[in-house]
């Protein structure tokens, strides 16, 4: 029974549309040249990618624990390429992009306009797209009217990559590096201090432990009266600075290795705040599309068409259930 009711519907449906058919295709005439006259109004646009990798760590490791896992030459995870994405929209990337290639002007947006920050950032969001591919690598997408602008504009954000990065890098590692500078310029200055205070003490004739043992051999073995006043006089100024010396020459040794660990930070922290580094991986540079990637005019023919012959059916059958009540009244 319902598949009868149904049947009979279809074929009621099929029936009104061969009665309607003269207004059907006019409208579907009609729909399909706007459509046309639309997709060729509209702006064409040439997409060009760039594919980059981000890299697991950017670093020159001066220690000799080095983790073998944060490779330069490793590939950056997950973690990276979310961070990388960061990067890629943020400010310091998209002002320097719409400043050189004045993208205000190639958006046709009005400096003047009152919503003119707002406006530019929705057409740079609608034109240049950065995605993570299931692979890791992230795709730097750009639409323009020129291949050739869209594949510089792709390019100049790889380019950028680094630049940005570092900066942000150096904004902490400068700071940590004039930190590690003073700390090495006060333990070398104590260290210079200790030494002179040393050299004070060995003019004074004070000597280590093992060669102060040898003064009281040299003593006894003295022959004559002259001699032996030379080595009592070194013994008494020994036994009386002999410790402070002794303590001194440990400090020594102790700052030593205190300034060698510093001396390691220190060129750690100069080689991150002053170093250049590349933080990707360049997969693929953006070349000029040869192929236009907006609009799809078929599609919009298509859509603009069958939407149209829509809404005209739903007007007849409308028209035509009013007609059916007045009909009864």
């Amino acid at each position: 029974m319902k598949d009868q009711n149904s049947n009979g519907k279809s074929n009621e449906l099929l029936l009104f549309i061969w009665r309607n058919r003269k207004v059907l295709i006019f409208t579907g005439i009609i729909a399909g040249v706007i459509g046309i006259v639309v997709s060729l109004s509209m702006t064409v646009l040439y997409k060009s990618n760039a594919i980059v990798f981000p890299a697991a760590t950017s670093t020159v490791s001066f220690s000799e624990q080095r983790n073998a896992k944060a490779s330069a030459m490793d590939f950056g995870e997950e973690e990276h390429a979310e961070q990388l994405i960061q990067i890629l929209q943020s400010s310091r990337i998209k002002n320097r992009i719409i400043n050189q290639f004045n993208l205000a002007e190639v958006y046709e947006i009005e400096p003047d306009d009152e919503n003119f920050n707002y406006k530019l950032g929705q057409a740079y969001g609608e034109h240049i797209s950065f995605e993570r591919t299931r692979f890791g690598s992230i795709n730097i997408s750009v639409l323009d009217e020129k291949p050739e602008q869209a594949a510089k504009i792709a390019n100049k954000i790889v380019a950028l990559i680094d630049t940005v990065k570092n900066n942000l890098i150096k904004e902490r590692t400068i700071p940590a590096y004039e930190v590690n500078k003073r700390k090495l310029d006060k333990l070398n200055q104590e260290q210079n201090d200790l030494v002179e205070e040393m050299d004070s003490l060995s003019a004074l004739g004070v000597v280590n432990a093992e060669a102060r043992a040898n003064l009281f051999s040299a003593l006894n073995e003295s022959k004559t009266a002259e001699d032996k006043a030379f080595f009592k006089d070194k013994i008494d100024v020994n036994l009386k600075y002999g410790a402070k010396y002794d303590a001194l020459a440990d400090l020594r040794e102790y700052r030593i290795e205190k300034l060698t660990l510093q001396e390691v930070a220190y060129e750690q922290a100069m080689s991150d705040a002053y170093e250049d580094f590349n933080h990707k991986f360049v997969v693929e540079w953006a070349v000029p599309s040869d192929k236009k990637a907006k609009p799809k005019r078929s599609v919009i023919v298509i859509v603009i068409t069958f939407a149209s012959l829509f809404f005209m059916i739903i007007t007849l059958l409308i028209r035509d259930k009013i007609r059916e009540i007045k009909k009864l009244a």
